[in-house]
């Protein structure tokens, strides 16, 4: 059985990957927590506990469109990144941002196929 710290909240949000300032690749948040992220991409030319920065693109036009934040590979795999939150220097904002815009958009996402929203 998997223990985990911080509870994973799913989601869908687009994200630029960068490595040493200089952006890298494309992904989409899958999940995150207090403590960490799973990014879904392809790109996989990083070395675990290396530093990575997320530009998270928030797509509403009152938010603040993009917001940075760093984090360290801890896990690779065929379907993306963990990248762990501790160590890194982040404002707990955020990264409660994060999550807090993952738990309110989460049920309107199909994950199979293009957004889609619920029918009251």
């Amino acid at each position: 059985m998997e223990h985990r710290l911080s509870k994973r909240v799913p989601g869908k949000l687009s994200l630029l990957v960068y490595k040493r300032g200089m952006p890298v690749a494309t992904g989409q948040v899958r999940n995150a927590s207090r403590r960490g992220v799973f990014v879904s991409t392809d790109y996989d030319d990083v070395n675990l506990n290396q530093t990575l920065e997320l530009e998270l693109c928030y797509p509403e036009k009152t938010e603040k469109p993009l917001r940075r934040l760093k984090a360290h590979v801890v896990r690779k795999s065929a379907k993306g990144l963990g990248l762990d939150f501790d160590g890194a220097d982040n404002d707990a904002l955020g990264i409660s941002k994060l999550l807090n815009w993952l738990a309110s958009h989460h049920a309107t996402f199909n994950y199979d196929s293009s957004p889609k929203y619920r029918v009251y």
